[in-house]
Formats: structure tokens, sequence, C-alpha cells
């Protein structure tokens, strides 16, 4: 029988097809018919031949290209049904043609991407450690991790050096002028940029015009973006000559300077792209080296998207001051960084690690910081800020200018000693710096008059200038790297920086969970930012394909896109997402994000209409009334999202499914509805397998206004699925059944519409599904033991929850620090939890409600498992937008 239905459809499908093949045999036969009857076709064809000609082709190109389109729907149904037919399953839709009862919508086809095999092996690749290589698992397993005072280099060591050191290669010194600026942490990012960085940019073009000796670096591109909307074409070419003569360079070229420990690789991508593409369409240049002051950590996966960028080289500088002081030791601070699986130096970058406290002045121009502090010449008497070591920096003068030289001159000797060559970077700036046009001035004339004396006398066999950071690397290459070079090489580090700790215990792991709310709405957002600019692709290319003119709010959507990048950009700055901002910048932050995803929200529904519809002339854009909606609803940035509740009749609705992912997807969708009597089935009216389980107002009280069911979804990649919910007088999805208990306790139960069992003396909670077998405690509810049913084998398993003080000194936890007051202690909580076990065809869960935590264990009965996303939208009034996540922890049981 299976082998006649695969014949019937193969036969179905190839008569459909030479059908197609012959209907525009006669179209063209027409089009020919047309012209050589026509009375007067000699003196058209002579007067207007090409113009009628084109018509033809045009309207024989629509024509084709409309009939391509049917034959390829053609083909996928009849390969779905094929292939249906073959493993003696349904497919979720029956083929792609929405023939069923709601004919206006299109389900998406199938989408074949090809798997390259090398991305299958990329993770066993072996790795092996270059001869001049450190692995920092191996560098950690060395340190001490003490803190002993080091002198003046409080976290070092004394450093000496021979006079004649420099005689037979000059020290060169490349003074690098930076200012760091917060997109937001104090202040918001907005009265940051109206009280200090427009000012900072706006002298930037007036000293640096006033001698081609001055240079600058400047990183964060959602600074530069806003300034240079504000400013007249005049200053915007002053800016690109800047950059031209290499008075100016763009480091990173990054929306932002992102935090590399909370900050998801996409979203790292997406905020350096936005700032490549600004940068190299405004001023015309691509960053070739990274600088990275202040980010509490440091990421290899960073260093290797900048290296897949284009970038050359890197700066970092927040690393714990033990590994400093060892990298200061072994004279490894300039390295190339290499990912822990290159088997070659593919992914090498050179970077650069400062080996000091900080990035102020105080902290880069050698070891001692009392020293360097007198030379930053903002801190000058009279000034607002001054010296905490009490010894003020003195104006440059003629009378002064040997003496200060060679105190200057001695802490750039110490510093260079910790690196392999005669090449040395010092930045000179700090947070928000040179905002007044005096500061650079005090900065630029005194240090010209120190550089002109050190270059006039070569008996100091010193080189010093201003500089930019590539141009520092542009002279260490040449020292140590590039063909012909004398130098010593410089070696290969694998690993990352983490945890930073800038003295004592201080490790900096408190902001790994500062503000978890907000970390959760940025990855909200990147998932939504991430479907819409997928959709929003796809539906001007369909556009595009059809050659309709319509109302479609591209120019609109383009814009919220490119709104929602810059917003999530932001808040991959290592101030944001870090959540170790002040208050009011969080709230700014927060509220940036949440109309973000309002917006993009709108982009989905707009871009998804046009491609549900059959009928592509059916498309009307009516903002007052959405065609589709989203299953959830935020009413603001600080508020949890909440399900809406769908009215469910014996009129079908329609709920839209889109994937926005690159696979194939069978997973668990779950809306709320009105009705505990409710049926799933495809736009073809084949039913789905669904469950209608409970919606909880508190661990024993069941809501009698909202239900939720739960369904078997499959969705191609990058595809949108239609599933149609409807009231069901019988047959409809299975209720779940539930059993709800507490040790030692009667509950009150106030549960309709469901089974419920209240046992008194439970031996055994337990769920299960074709797969896997779980036990949980009868006290507690968490797990105690696992049955893998394939080979029958058992695994003991402790789940716990413990909780950490804080500690009694001065330094406590914060949204930086994590100071405990010693080992964790579990939580023990006054009252035994609540255990409530939910029973049903599409999943089963074990829900154990604490005093301060609940905690739900879940098996699906269906295929596959990890984290699902899904974007859900209903056709109709009543519906929100939807994001189902379902989070499964990977074991082993090996």
């Amino acid at each position: 029988m299976k082998m006649k239905l695969s014949r019937q459809f193969t036969v179905c499908g190839s008569a459909i097809f030479c059908v197609v093949v012959f209907s525009l045999y006669l179209m063209l036969d027409h089009l020919q018919l047309d012209n050589t009857k026509s009375p007067n076709a000699g003196d058209r064809l002579q007067n207007g031949q090409l113009s009628i000609l084109q018509d033809k082709i045009d309207r024989l190109e629509r024509l084709l290209a409309e009939n391509n389109e049917i034959i390829a729907n053609i083909r996928d149904s009849v390969i779905n049904l094929k292939e249906s037919v073959k493993d003696g399953r349904g497919g979720p839709d029956g083929g792609n043609m929405s023939q069923g009862p709601h004919p206006d919508l299109l389900v998406s086809p199938p989408l074949v991407l090809p798997i390259d095999s090398e991305d299958c092996s990329f993770a066993t690749r072996q790795f092996s450690k270059p001869a001049d290589g450190v692995q920092m698992l191996d560098a950690y397993d060395l340190l001490t991790f003490d803190n002993q005072d080091g002198g003046v280099w409080k976290q070092g060591f004394d450093i000496t050096y021979e006079e004649t050191e420099w005689d037979n290669e000059p020290l060169q010194v490349f003074l690098v002028p930076h200012s760091h600026n917060d997109p937001g942490w104090l202040k918001t990012f907005d009265d940051y940029y109206r009280d200090q960085t427009q000012h900072i940019l706006n002298n930037m073009v007036v000293k640096l015009h006033e001698d081609s000796r001055r240079k600058m670096i400047w990183s964060e591109i959602s600074y530069l973006a806003k300034w240079w909307d504000s400013i007249d074409n005049q200053k915007r070419d002053a800016v690109r000559s800047l950059i031209e003569r290499g008075q100016l360079e763009i480091t990173t070229g990054g929306w932002v300077m992102p935090d590399e420990a909370n900050a998801h690789y996409f979203a790292l991508i997406d905020q350096l792209l936005e700032g490549h593409q600004w940068v190299e369409r405004n001023l015309g240049v691509k960053p070739q080296t990274g600088w990275a002051v202040d980010p509490f950590g440091h990421s290899p996966t960073q260093a290797y998207l900048l290296k897949r960028a284009g970038l050359a080289n890197m700066l970092i500088q927040r690393i714990h001051y033990s590994v400093k002081k060892y990298f200061s030791s072994q004279k490894t601070l300039e390295f190339f960084w290499r990912q822990n699986w290159d088997h070659d130096s593919s992914t090498d970058i050179l970077c650069h690690m400062m080996p000091f406290y900080s990035y102020d002045v105080p902290h880069t121009c050698g070891p001692d910081p009392k020293v360097c502090c007198q030379f930053d010449f903002k801190r000058l008497p009279g000034g607002r800020i001054s010296c905490p070591w009490r010894i003020p920096p003195q104006p440059i003068t003629d009378a002064n200018v040997q003496q200060r030289v060679q105190l200057l001159l001695d802490q750039y000797r110490k510093k260079s000693t910790l690196f392999r060559t005669n090449v040395l970077m010092v930045p000179l700036g700090d947070d928000f710096r040179y905002t007044e046009a005096l500061e650079w001035d005090q900065q630029f004339q005194n240090y010209q008059k120190l550089f002109d004396y050190m270059n006039s006398h070569p008996e100091l066999h010193v080189k010093a200038q201003f500089g930019t950071i590539s141009d520092y690397f542009g002279a260490l290459r040449k020292s140590a790297i590039d063909p012909g070079h004398t130098g010593p090489s410089l070696p290969v580090v694998s690993g990352d920086f983490f945890t930073y700790a800038d003295r004592d215990d201080h490790y900096w792991s408190g902001y790994f969970t500062s503000r978890p709310f907000y970390k959760r709405l940025d990855r909200v957002l990147e998932s939504h930012l991430r479907a819409a600019e997928i959709l929003y692709s796809l539906t001007l290319a369909s556009i595009k394909r059809t050659g309709k003119t319509n109302d479609f709010p591209s120019a609109d959507s383009y814009r919220l896109l490119t709104e929602a990048r810059r917003n999530l950009g932001l808040f991959q700055h290592h101030d944001a997402i870090a959540g170790t901002g002040k208050e009011l910048v969080v709230v700014d932050y927060g509220t940036r994000l949440f109309h973000s995803i309002l917006n993009l929200k709108q982009v989905l529904v707009n871009s998804a209409h046009w491609l549900i519809l059959k009928d592509k002339n059916a498309y009307s854009h009516n903002p007052s009334k959405a065609f589709l909606q989203m299953d959830d609803v935020q009413p603001a940035q600080d508020a949890l999202p909440q399900k809406n509740v769908l009215k469910i009749s014996l009129q079908p609705r329609s709920v839209v499914i889109y994937n926005p992912t690159e696979q194939d997807r069978v997973s668990v969708v779950t809306v709320h509805v009105n009705t505990p009597h409710v049926r799933v089935e495809t736009s073809h009216g084949r039913p789905v397998l669904a469950q209608v389980s409970a919606v909880w107002d508190d661990a024993t009280t069941a809501s009698a206004e909202a239900f939720q069911v739960s369904f078997v979804i499959q969705v191609p990649a990058l595809g949108l699925g239609v599933y149609q919910l409807s009231k069901a007088e019988e047959g409809g999805a299975e209720s779940a059944q539930y059993v709800i208990l507490r040790e030692g306790g009667e509950l009150s139960l106030n549960v309709k519409h469901f089974t419920v069992d209240n046992p008194q003396d439970a031996t055994t909670v337990s769920i299960q599904n074709p797969h896997l077998q779980v036990w949980s405690s009868t006290t507690t509810g968490l797990m105690e033991r696992l049955k893998l049913k394939e080979d029958g084998s058992e695994h003991q398993i402790k789940v716990e929850f413990a909780w950490y003080g804080t500690t009694s000194s001065r330094d406590k936890s914060g949204a930086y620090l994590f100071l405990p007051d010693g080992d964790a202690k579990m939580y023990s909580p006054a009252q035994p939890p609540v255990i409530r076990v939910t029973k049903g065809s599409v999943f089963s869960e074990i829900t154990t409600t604490f005093h301060h935590v609940t905690h739900t264990l879940r098996l699906y009965n269906v295929q596959g498992n990890g984290i699902r996303s899904w974007l859900v939208m209903e056709k109709g009034n009543e519906c929100a937008r939807g994001k189902h996540l379902q989070w499964t922890l990977p074991w082993s049981a090996g």
C-alpha cells in the first residue's frame, strides 16, 4: 500500500508539472498570435517594436516566476508526502500548500542547509602548546596568589637596570593620549555626552590641528556617532583629515568597549559590526588595533572575534595582579594570543598586557605611582584633582626640564625592562579626560618640552613622541616580528584571564550575577533582534521576487532594527550588562531595551504578515489593527512578561509559529487559553498531540480562568508554521493529572477541572518518558536517582541549594565583588516545601515550591532536548508575543 501511494504521489506531481509546462507553451503561442492577428501589426511593429517586445518579455518573466514558485511548492509537497508515507508518519501540515480550513495562510517549505564536515570535528582537534608558549591553566597552577608587598610597585617587585642597556639600541617611547568614555555608569549615556563627551570631541578637533605632532585614540563609536550627527560638514572633514594624517586613530571600532564575561558572542559581534560599518561609512577606515582598558577580565572569545574582524593587534588591562606579576617576571607581557583549539597560528593576534594596577596616569608611566602622578599635568596645583601622594606635578621650564626628564626617564626605563624589546607604550589618560581645552594644553605642551629635551640629547639613548596605539604596535612588529628583526621573538599564550582581582582577595565575580533581571532582558532583546532581522530580510526578498508594490513598512522597520541593534550594543558596555551602573543608569538601559523589544515585535508581526499570506495582493499594512499579535506582553521595563489568555471558541484561531534557527525543529510550544476543552490541529485539520495543564496562582491554587495548552510543533528552519486552536466539545487535548503533597502536613487545595491526588504517606515521587525515569525526594522534591531505559543503568543524583553570607570586613560583596564569609551553607527552609507532580501526554514535571525559590524538573515525551526558543504569534485581537524557553542541564552518564 505504501509503495502504491508513493507512486501515486510521484505520478501526480509529474502530471501537474507537465500541465504547467504545457500552459507556458500555450501562453507563448498566444503571445505570438496576438501580434499576427492585428490589422496594423506591421506599422506598430515598425514604430514601437522594442517597446512592445519589452512588455511581452516582462509579462513572460512574471509568468515564469509565478510558475516557478508553483512548481517549487508542488515539488516540496510531493517530497514531504512521499517521505511521510515512507516512514509511516504524517507531517506537521501534510505539505506546504495551505488547503485546509484556512487557505489564506501559507506555511514555509522545508529549508535544507548544508553542514560542513569541518564544523563537526572542530572541537575534537588536538592542540599542542608551542615551545615558547604559555597555557593559562598551567600558569594558574604555578601561582601562589599571595599579595606580598613589592615596594613602590606594591603588587610587583623591585626593578633595577644598568645605565648602558640602551647604548646600542635606544629606547623608543610612544605616549598614547586617550580618554575612556563609559557609555553610562555614574551618569546615563545622554548625560555623559551632554556634560563631558561632546566637549572632549570638540576640543580634540581644535587641539590636534594646532600641532601635527599630537596624537589621540578613540574607542566608543556610540559617542562618536551621536556627536557626528550634531556637527557640520566642515568639522567632519577636519576629523577625516586628522585620521588621514595619522593623528587620530579609531581603536577597536565597536559600538562600546564590551564586557567579556556576561555578553553573548552574538551581541559582541553585533556591536562590533555596527561600529565598524559606521566607521567605514563615515570615516572610510577599518580599525586595526583593539583597546580594552576597563572590562573586568578578558576572554579569548573577544580576541578571536577581533582577529576575525580584521584587527591585527589588541591591548588588555584588568587582569589578576598575580598574573600580571608573573607575566612581568617572565617578560611575556607582549604575546600572540592563540585559541586553545588552534593547531597552528591562524588565530594569533598580537596582544599587549598592561603591567600595573590601572590605566590612569599614575599607574602607566612606570612602577612608582608617586612619581608617575607628577607627570599628570591635569593635577597641577590649583586644579580640581591632585596627587594622593601629595607631591604635585610641576610645569616644565628650561630650569627644571633636565631634572624632570631624568625622573620620568627612570620610570620609562624600569617599565621597559618588563618587555623583550626596546619599544615602550605609555598611555596618557583616564576616565573622561580632555574635557577642557586647558587640559589639552597642560598635557601636550609640557610633554612636548620633555620630549624635545630627550630627543635632543643622544646620550640619553631615548626617542620619545606622541603616538597612536598602532604606531606602537608597528614599531614592535618591526623590532620583534617582521622579517629581518633584530630583537627576541614573542611568546604564544592560550587561555583566558578570569577571574579578575585588583588587590587582596577582591575577586570581581559579583558582577557575573548582578542585576540578573536586566541580564535576562538583554538575552530577550538579542533573540528578538536576530529573529526580526532574519524575518525582515526574508520579507524583502519575497517582495522583490513577487514584484508586487505594497505598503509594507520597510523603511520604518529598518530604522527600528538599527535602533534596536544600537541599544543592544550599548548594553554590552562593561558597566551595563555587568550590572555595575547606578540605579538611574540601569533604568535608562532597561527602558532602551524594553522599547526596542516592543519595536522588534512590530517588525516581526509586519514581516510575518506578508510571508504568511498566500495571496500577496491581500496584504495591507494597518498599524492600528495588526493582522498578527504576539502571545505575551511586558507592561514596563522592570516588569515580568505576562501571557495573554486566548479566547477559544468553535471557530478555529490561527497560531503562527516562527522558527528563527537554521535547523528544523520539533518541540513543545505553550500558550494560555480560557478553556480546558481545546483542540489543536495543523492548518490542514490534522490533530496535533496536545496537553492541557493548570495555570497556578500559587503552589496549591489553580486559576479557574486560564489554562495552558502545550502542543508538539514541527517548523522548518527559518520558517513559519500555522496551527489551529478551537474549542472541543469532545476529544480535545488530554488534561494533565496532578499529585500534590507536603511532608508532615495537610494541604488546602483549590483546583478545578483537573484530577488531583493528595497522598498523606507517599513513598515515591517519580516521572518518566520513553528514555528516562527520575525519582525525587518525597521531602524536598529534588532529584535523587535517574534511570536510562536504553540500557537499564541507574545513577545517583544529588541536587541541593546553597547560599553564601558576606564578609564582616569593611569591603563587602556587591555589584562588583564576591566576598563571602566562608564556604556555602546548605539551604534549609523553616517548613517543608510543597511538591507538585504533573503527568501528561506531552510532558511531566515535578515542581517544588520553597519559601525563597521554586524548582522544576521537566521531562518531555517528544524527541529532542536542550534550549528551545520559539516566537509564537496568533491571528486575532486577543493575542500578544510569546517566547518559550526550556532549559535542560547537560549531564553525562559516563
